[in-house]
């Protein structure tokens, strides 16, 4: 490559890893390079275009690098205190873009907890589903404690046991039609943020509609500023 190529690529790098404020006023920093030549710009102005204003109203600060959590609790991104906090390690834009909503969905359970959760209605249609997994899960041979199945709160050991002893490939095609994922089934909370990011990442909610009614009609409620007001 020409020398002059090679500069000029170095400098669009150097400015895809520069800090920046969107047009809503959100500080994009970054505190470590990213490790992939992902436009950063990019993706954030894809999510400002594809959320409704309000539903970013929790994220002052967007900040991009590598930090202990992601290592100690494998994972590659988590809010906190108006903070998203995203790994600057990325597969692609895609990948960048799914972190960074499911996190903001993290965000508005501060801010419309009473509303997403209140009347109850994601809880039982969560335990239901759960309750149909310990069913089948149990026929398959993988004997946990129903009161696995029945706590709605994060569990590193029922984490484990999906993730390690299970094994997220086996378990792939026995929640199809129930959760979008394997980690949707890990804990109420990440049942709504799985469901929140596939709803910006796929046009077509049919799946949704059908799969997860109820919280579907919570995450479209939460399209409308003037219905969370009320």
């Amino acid at each position: 490559m020409h020398i002059n190529q090679l500069l000029e690529k170095q400098k669009k790098l150097l400015q895809k890893n520069s800090d920046f404020y969107t047009a809503r006023g959100t500080h994009v920093y970054f505190k470590d390079d990213m490790i992939n030549d992902i436009d950063v710009e990019e993706v954030i102005a894809k999510l400002e275009a594809k959320l409704p204003g309000h539903l970013l109203s929790e994220i002052e600060m967007i900040i991009v690098g590598w930090f202990e959590e992601f290592e100690e609790r494998n994972i590659n991104a988590f809010y906190d205190s108006g903070a998203v906090y995203i790994s600057n390690l990325q597969d692609d834009q895609e990948d960048m873009f799914d972190d960074i909503v499911h996190e903001i969905s993290h965000s508005l359970e501060d801010a419309y907890g009473y509303q997403i959760y209140g009347d109850q209605k994601i809880k039982q249609e969560f335990l239901r589903k759960r309750e149909h997994l310990h069913r089948i899960m149990w026929k398959m041979g993988f004997k946990a404690p129903k009161s696995f199945f029945e706590d709605i709160e994060f569990s590193e050991e029922f984490d484990d046991f999906l993730y390690k002893q299970v094994g997220y490939d086996k378990l792939s095609p026995i929640i199809q039609g129930m959760f979008v994922s394997p980690y949707a089934a890990t804990s109420l909370r990440e049942y709504f943020a799985t469901m929140f990011t596939e709803f910006y990442l796929d046009s077509d909610h049919n799946f949704l509609k059908k799969t997860c009614p109820a919280l579907y009609e919570k995450i479209f409620m939460l399209q409308n500023p003037e219905t969370l007001d009320s």
